[in-house]
């Protein structure tokens, strides 16, 4: 893209930005409700990360090979827009269908679509705000899209529970033990995926390619082995920084995956005492859950914009640092929590955490890849967060009873450790352009040095 892009304002970056809400919405109601709709369906407690496979199986494959076609794409709308139209159309018609699912084959398809139409969205949409903004205002374009991850997310998580202070009925369910306050949030979240990406698409415009840009990307060879090639290219030369970043991520991912699979199951043991899914128990944990969920979300949100000037101070790096160990550990004191009510202060860390891990990794990234692979480059750091997915789904049913007892609850204390690891190796990380330079003037006087 141009070289000299015009600072947006604030709220242009949130219009910006807006489209990322309801992206995350969809994935927090995956996050909250996929593990006990897997169990209303009939689902094996120690087999529930084979079925949560869809997502990062269609992130390895879909987000690199999306971002190099965004990167190749020139149309009328633009390089990025056809991609967030048609994955929010896909995510909405996923979100539809995925309550009224009468079978466990049938979900775990469901979600197959649902997570490959996010996916179109993804990477292109991180590749939009760096396309979008000057150097120096990366930081506060990827924060603010780590906020709207964190608001999105909140209100999914919190839906349920909103529903029934509204007056639905929390143990009302379908024929498939689906309970109807669960439908009605996915109906909800179908709404808000499409319509707030419209909404982005209407306030936020791309920037035109100027005559060598556009001379650049139609020199380029056509066809998908072209496109592969691409791909191939960009993963030879990587940058260091990048490659460093893959052991966080290894860390940080491997443990919100056993977060988010196991963190339902563990409440419900620890505090209702069981997790027979047919028990009135099982219901309250799930309505806990989604609680403790939104409240570490909505954390998420406020931490991201009070993260910005942090980042600018002292760094991503040790920013990132040390959100990770504060998750990590409140992570390891949830399992020894047994009253609701303190299980809030560990969600303090975890919040902080999810909103750094949203945003800080992508302001290390963008200072250290060539703008005109900006797609492929965004897609292929994607697969630093699902190959830690994939590892995670085939390898702990393996030592989940031999290893862990057949306890959620040691999943979360494994989840804590493997945060702290994170918070150790992103202290490794050599860092490149202003990501390397952390602000040393006064937060109210920001120059372009910023990053």
């Amino acid at each position: 893209m141009a070289s000299h892009k015009p600072k947006l304002s604030f709220w242009q970056i949130v219009n910006m930005n807006i489209g990322f809400f309801g992206i995350q919405f969809s994935f927090g109601l995956q996050q909250s409700s996929m593990s006990p709709i897997y169990k209303y369906l009939g689902a094996d407690e120690a087999s529930l990360p084979y079925l949560w496979l869809a997502g990062p199986m269609t992130g390895l494959l879909v987000q690199p090979l999306i971002g190099a076609l965004s990167d190749r794409t020139v149309t009328r709308w633009g390089r990025r827009t056809p991609y967030f139209l048609i994955g929010a159309i896909l995510c909405s018609l996923g979100l539809l269908a995925m309550p009224f699912s009468p079978t466990l084959w049938l979900a775990a398809s469901l979600l197959w679509l649902l997570d490959a139409a996010n996916n179109v969205t993804m990477e292109p949409y991180r590749a939009f705000v760096s396309d979008k903004l000057p150097a120096e205002q990366h930081s506060l374009g990827f924060l603010t899209q780590s906020a709207f991850t964190g608001l999105g997310q909140t209100l999914a998580y919190l839906t349920p529970s909103l529903l029934v202070w509204f007056g639905m009925n929390k143990d009302a369910v379908n024929g498939s033990h689906i309970p109807h306050i669960v439908i009605v949030a996915f109906l909800i979240g179908a709404l808000f995926s499409l319509s707030s990406v419209l909404w982005t698409l209407k306030t936020t415009p791309e920037h035109p390619l100027d005559a060598d840009e556009l001379a650049q990307i139609r020199a380029r060879p056509r066809g998908w082995r072209h496109t592969l090639g691409d791909i191939a290219d960009a993963m030879r030369e990587m940058p260091p920084t990048m490659r460093q970043l893959a052991l966080v991520k290894l860390f940080q991912w491997y443990a919100m995956f056993c977060y988010w699979q196991y963190i339902m199951l563990s409440l419900a043991t620890t505090i209702y005492g069981g997790s027979d899914q047919a028990s009135p128990g099982f219901r309250e944990a799930g309505l806990l859950s989604g609680q403790v969920g939104a409240f570490y979300n909505f954390v998420a949100f406020v931490g991201a914009l009070a993260l910005v000037p942090v980042t600018r101070r002292f760094g991503p790096k040790p920013t990132h640092s040390v959100c990770l160990s504060l998750a990590g550990a409140g992570m390891l004191c949830i399992p020894l929590i047994h009253t609701p009510a303190l299980l809030f202060l560990p969600m303090l860390g975890i919040g902080l955490a999810w909103a750094s891990i949203m945003g800080n990794p992508y302001v290390m990234l963008a200072g250290c890849i060539p703008a005109e692979r900006t797609g492929v480059y965004m897609g292929i750091f994607n697969m630093f967060i699902v190959i830690p997915m994939i590892i995670q789904i085939f390898t702990l049913p393996l030592y989940y009873r031999s290893w862990l007892g057949g306890n959620p609850e040691n999943v979360i204390r494994l989840a804590g450790g493997l945060m702290l690891c994170g918070a150790v190796a992103v202290l490794f990380v050599k860092l490149k352009g202003a990501a390397a330079v952390p602000l040393r003037r006064p937060l109210a006087a920001p120059t372009a040095a910023e990053g």
